[in-house]
């Protein structure tokens, strides 16, 4: 061994020990790595750094933003929902379903962001079901992981791997190279979980030690609003046809008109009132009476308006991706102390309709407009969530006080979820047909994924998951010095000694214990970057196919099933699920045997050496 093999060698040592403590965290210790390199004389600094404009990392990053996509205009919790309505209350169905939407979903977007995004739905249809968390949220992350057997894209370690059969001259894996492979262990991965969570605990459901997030629906209950949601339609014959709002004066009726539904392209589309906004039949007008004396039957009959409730009859709560409220308080400097309701012009200068005022635990329930606001009186406000946004970062009249639980799961472009599929299609297409290269393809779908507004640059940078990039960019040197200090083939020669002359199905399942092994203590992506000379290197040694070789690196690194923290998904679900350490290794070590099993039956026979 010489000198220099030496120094990287206690470097690679180095960093998997603080991989390993988790002190600093791995983005950190990647950037130092990169720092410190140079300093061996093995390779220069501008090497160190060329991991920033490989493909792979152009891809992965183009990756995140067209996930982020599929979050923003809802394709991700239309699945959720579908998912709970589906499933209904069996809890077998509902896992066979949830592992399967997971998992599709998740070749094509990061499986970090659908488990993130999954966790919440599993958690209300728990709460609807009766159902323990404990007993999806480890097949939940048992998807996740297995998506990234099915695509090329699925997850970083095929990236890399791929990436290094292409450095080494090689044509590279196709889209769908991986995903026989994948649909079998999926296939074994729904049957595994059905048998296997009858030893899951059966936790019990998590206790808020600290106050509960109010939710719309409380709000609705604690103000007295069941009774004030007025949802009609414009008759053929009514009055109000090509009258302008401000010609019509409903307030003085009793009214407040808050949203008008219009069909759109998609479906429907719910649209802001102003003054000038015209009237035609068939809209959909969702009104706030605001007066207990309003004779809702004549004004009925008067307008030529029909009934026509949605779901529960309340669309503050059926249409709240749109329409939201908020709680604000009246502060001690506040102009609008001393003045009515009607007075403090909340719908003119904000865009909010007041619907209900308390003075302290006091719900006034009759007079509001006429009721005089003073130091912390506490008002509830409703109208689109683009206003309520501009009233916490441009208003100081009013302070902001609660929120509702569901503006966490307000969708920012809801509407634009086909043009967010057919971006998808397109670029999986380009991809799957060659036309140009993957990372081009994804360049693409990123462009237009803006350009339709599905993201915004803002959306777009925050859906990045730096630290994994930055940490492929740090560990990409590594595998670079080995090869040039003769540690890739010192490690091949190793594995080839300890095989001895057995066959290259052997060899292939030592390369797999290795990377799984490896996956317990460091991130799947680092252990790809590693393994994966080492795994061309063996195959060249033997005179084989590189191909085998691959493909069992990247199954065995995607195979983080044993630990909660081999891969960002399992350290995910373990809060949730209130899982200990020994329950991914009780649950995840046998699985792992047998992704191993079908790896060394499935891979020889597909890819053959």
């Amino acid at each position: 061994m010489n000198t220099h093999l030496a120094l990287v060698l206690l470097l690679l040592a180095a960093a998997i020990v603080m991989f390993m403590a988790n002190r600093p965290r791995m983005d950190a210790v990647a950037l130092l790595m990169i720092v410190i390199m140079p300093f061996t004389g093995v390779i220069t600094i501008n090497e160190a750094l060329a991991g920033f404009s490989d493909p792979s990392i152009v891809l992965i990053a183009g990756l995140f933003v067209i996930g982020e996509g599929l979050v923003r205009t809802g394709v991700a919790r239309r699945l959720g929902d579908w998912l709970n309505a589906t499933a209904g209350s069996s809890e077998t169905r509902m896992l066979v379903l949830l592992m399967l939407t997971v998992s599709g979903l998740g070749a094509f977007m990061s499986s970090t962001a659908v488990v993130a995004i999954f966790i919440p739905v599993v958690l209300r249809i728990c709460q609807n079901t009766g159902a323990a968390p404990s007993q999806l949220m480890m097949p939940l992350s048992f998807a996740a992981l297995i998506s990234g057997m099915l695509t090329l894209v699925a997850t970083a370690p095929n990236l890399v791997v791929n990436a290094e059969l292409i450095r080494q001259g090689e044509a590279g894996f196709g889209f769908f190279s991986f995903t026989p492979f994948g649909l079998t262990f999926l296939a074994l991965g729904i049957a595994y979980m059905l048998f296997a969570r009858r030893f899951l605990p059966v936790s019990a459901k998590r206790e808020d030690g600290g106050r509960r997030q109010p939710n719309l629906l409380d709000w609705v209950t604690q103000y007295g609003l069941t009774d004030r949601t007025l949802r009609v339609r414009v008759l053929t014959d009514s009055p109000l046809i090509g009258k302008r709002l401000e010609e019509l004066s409903l307030r003085d009726s009793g009214v407040n008109l808050l949203a008008i539904e219009l069909p759109g392209r998609f479906g429907t589309e719910v649209n802001r009132p102003n003054a000038r906004t015209e009237l035609a039949a068939g809209q959909i007008l969702l009104l706030d009476v605001i007066a207990p004396d309003v004779e809702i039957d004549r004004m009925l009959r008067d307008y030529k308006v029909e009934k026509n409730p949605l779901g529960d009859g309340c669309y503050f709560t059926d249409r709240s991706q749109e329409i939201g409220m908020i709680e604000v308080i009246v502060p001690a400097e506040s102009k609008l102390i001393g003045s009515s309701v009607l007075q403090a012009r909340v719908r003119s200068e904000m865009g909010l309709t007041v619907l209900g005022l308390r003075h302290g635990r006091e719900v006034v329930s009759q007079g509001l407009l006429d009721e005089t606001l003073k130091v912390g009186d506490t008002l509830l406000l409703t109208g689109f969530w683009s206003d309520i946004r501009k009233l916490r970062s441009e208003f100081s009249d009013l302070v902001v006080l609660n929120l509702p639980t569901e503006h966490k799961e307000v969708l920012p472009a809801a509407n634009l979820a086909p043009q967010a599929l057919a971006v998808l299609a397109l670029t999986v297409g380009m991809m799957v047909s060659g036309v140009v290269p993957n990372v081009h393809a994804v360049l693409i779908g990123c462009l237009l994924m803006g350009l339709l507004g599905c993201v915004d640059f803002n959306s777009a940078y925050a859906s990045i998951n730096w630290k994994s990039l930055v940490l492929i960019v740090g560990m990409l040197p590594f595998s670079l010095a080995l090869q040039r200090t003769g540690g890739v083939d010192l490690a091949a020669d190793a594995v080839t000694h300890l095989a001895g002359e057995a066959s290259p199905r052997v060899l292939l399942a030592l390369l797999f214990a290795i990377t799984a092994a490896l996956g317990l203590f460091i991130s799947n992506t680092a252990t790809a970057v590693l393994m994966a000379p080492v795994a061309l290197a063996v195959a060249k040694d033997i005179g084989a196919s590189p191909y085998p070789f691959a493909m069992t690196i990247a199954i065995a690194a995607s195979a983080a099933f044993m630990t909660p923290v081999s891969s960002p998904v399992n350290t995910l679900v373990v809060g949730p699920g209130n899982y200990g350490f020994g329950d991914f290794l009780k649950i995840g070590f046998p699985f792992a045997v047998v992704v191993m099993v079908t790896t060394l039956a499935q891979v020889p026979w597909l890819l053959r050496f």
